[in-house]
């Protein structure tokens, strides 16, 4: 690491106000371990991207993305496909790929332990949608891709709320939903492990590529890993409210893998469309937590894509 951009998101997370001072701190400390650094404020979600490249042309071989996964999401658009390496200090709500790396969520911890992490290159998530502006549009992403239910919640997500009061915003729109809204069934399409072609009824789908998410749901797609090369799905082939409740207290509780209606598998493109016999509302997708658009929707996998400073005791648990 010779020169480094720390770009932050001035209204991720809550204490904004303290923003640039704790994002100061944190490159204070790369800087002292004799890093060039700069530092700047994105200019919004569509800007990030360009302003990440932008670092790049002047010479920095390294990215700190400073927010939550939304502002992570935004600047790995600019990052995949180059040499740079991109890198975490986690300040948003759910912090979600901060989490799965087992980042300090402290700044300056995070900064310190960046000086001891190690780059690596993995393959990168890819979805193409159609956007909520009319257009066919693609990003790329670390976490996961939601289909669904869960999409529909960022689509009532009140964004005041969610900076004011944090994951509780989540969990109160999650309730109010699952309460309310009708389960309604999409399709699905992707190819199984043993080649076969499938289509499913399903009223949430899940491309993860992490292993853990934190919180209450830890392990939420058991066999997915940064690691792989490869989706891994959770699908939802039921609009039982009881089986939702059931997937989430069994992440609550660390427990064994046994939903009826919900599975998990692996696939390397899957296509997702609203039923031509079924009559439905916009179904709505989200990438990193962040609302996309709507279907029809393809999520795929691209290898070799974007390089990620990771810790050494990451490494050691996923050799």
């Amino acid at each position: 690491m010779r020169k480094a951009a720390f770009l932050y998101n001035p209204l991720s997370g809550s204490r904004q106000e303290q923003r640039k001072h704790v994002v100061r701190s944190a490159a204070d400390v790369v800087r002292a371990a004799g890093v060039e650094v700069v530092m700047e404020a994105t200019r919004g979600a569509k800007e990030a991207a360009g302003q990440a490249r932008e670092a790049i042309a002047d010479g920095c071989d390294t990215v700190f993305a400073c927010g939550g996964d939304g502002t992570i999401h935004d600047i790995l658009q600019g990052i995949v496909g180059s040499d740079a390496v991109l890198a975490v200090i986690p300040l948003g709500t759910g912090n979600t790929l901060a989490h799965d790396l087992h980042l300090p969520l402290d700044a300056v911890k995070a900064a310190r332990a960046a000086l001891t992490s190690k780059p690596r290159r993995f393959a990168v998530g890819r979805v193409q949608y159609f956007a909520l502006n009319g257009q066919n549009e693609t990003r790329y992403f670390t976490v996961a891709v939601g289909i669904g239910v869960d999409a529909h919640m960022f689509y009532r997500l009140n964004v005041a709320h969610k900076n004011r009061l944090g994951m509780a915003a989540y969990y109160a729109k999650a309730t109010h939903l699952w309460f309310t809204d009708p389960l309604e069934c999409f399709d699905a399409e992707f190819t199984d492990s043993t080649g076969q072609q499938e289509t499913a009824a399903i009223s949430e789908l899940l491309a993860v590529r992490i292993k853990n998410f934190g919180g209450v749901l830890r392990e939420f797609a058991p066999g997915a890993s940064l690691n792989r090369n490869r989706l891994r799905l959770v699908l939802f082939r039921t609009s039982s409210r009881l089986r939702y409740l059931e997937f989430i207290a069994r992440g609550l509780l660390g427990a064994k893998w046994r939903i009826p209606g919900i599975e998990v598998a692996d696939a390397d493109v899957v296509r997702c469309f609203a039923s031509e016999t079924r009559k439905v509302r916009r179904v709505f997708v989200e990438a990193d937590g962040e609302l996309l658009g709507t279907v029809p929707a393809e999520i795929s996998i691209i290898p070799n894509a974007f390089n990620l400073l990771v810790p050494p005791a990451w490494l050691e648990r996923n050799k």
